[in-house]
């Protein structure tokens, strides 16, 4: 008698157990569960479906990059120039701070320099202009990091502004950026100017991990009477998983005042 009574409630509970079923593990059983496919991280009411993400809204990266970049201007020596560099980012919401900074080493036919390049601090928020529209704006400041005999130890002010338009997996995007150049001229050697920039281009996401881009960059010279640097340029981003990500970029410079050849390779932990 105690083994059928054994037998009978093993039975049953094997039953029940049988009977519940809930595959996004949300405390919600299917047969009930008006949202099926919850994050693990959600809390949820009783119809299964999410009050309350447990996701933090604060997020943050490291990326570190070497580049390298040669350069033939009419008026010096061809010089090639290696770079590593480090980033780090904010992210709250549609809110974000970055901070820079880069070491060069840069050697030439009769010349060789090496240190910090000028260091960078900024703030963006992006926003929604439209269905397929997202514009942002930035402020920040350009930390004079790098050295040289030139006056230009000053610290410098950037505004900007981008906008980018969605179209399925296509995007064309373009900004502008105005930067306030605080550094002395040097009589007779150099004049500092204001700058202005802008940029455009198309991008196209191959799928959730892979998205690349081509642009066309132009700027004002920071020191005057120089003409613009122009460049043409490539760039893409790659998903290794949720929060390995790889960029590749080279830039090609159309104009005398621009490097020639410039390309990068960046790797970023999101977290």
């Amino acid at each position: 008698m105690r083994n059928y009574l054994l037998f009978t409630l093993f039975a049953i509970l094997s039953t029940n157990l049988s009977a519940y079923e809930d595959f996004d593990l949300d405390g919600v059983d299917n047969k009930v569960d008006k949202c099926p496919n919850t994050p693990f991280s959600d809390l949820v009411d009783i119809n299964g479906c999410t009050v309350k993400s447990l996701v933090s809204a604060h997020n943050f990266d490291v990326i570190l990059g070497v580049s390298y970049s040669d350069a033939d201007y009419q008026t010096l020596n061809k010089t090639d120039t290696l770079a590593s560099s480090i980033q780090a980012d904010y992210y709250y919401k549609n809110f974000s701070l970055q901070a820079s900074t880069s070491y060069f080493t840069t050697s030439g036919n009769d010349y060789g320099d090496n240190g910090l390049y000028d260091s960078f601090l900024g703030a963006a928020y992006k926003f929604k202009a439209g269905d397929s529209l997202l514009a942002s704006v930035g402020v920040g400041v350009i930390l004079a990091t790098y050295e040289t005999s030139l006056n230009n130890n000053n610290a410098d002010y950037v505004t900007s502004a981008n906008l980018s338009y969605s179209l399925d997996k296509i995007n064309v995007f373009g900004g502008y950026s105005h930067t306030l150049i605080n550094d002395d001229d040097v009589a007779g050697i150099v004049s500092y100017q204001n700058t202005n920039a802008m940029s455009g281009g198309l991008g196209y996401h191959f799928n959730d991990k892979l998205y690349a881009s081509a642009s066309y960059n132009s700027s004002d010279s920071l020191y005057s009477g120089v003409e613009d640097v122009q460049t043409a340029s490539i760039y893409t981003n790659y998903s290794i998983d949720e929060h390995l990500f790889a960029m590749f970029s080279y830039a090609y410079g159309v104009s005398d005042s621009a490097s020639k050849n410039y390309a990068s390779f960046r790797l970023g932990y999101f977290f």
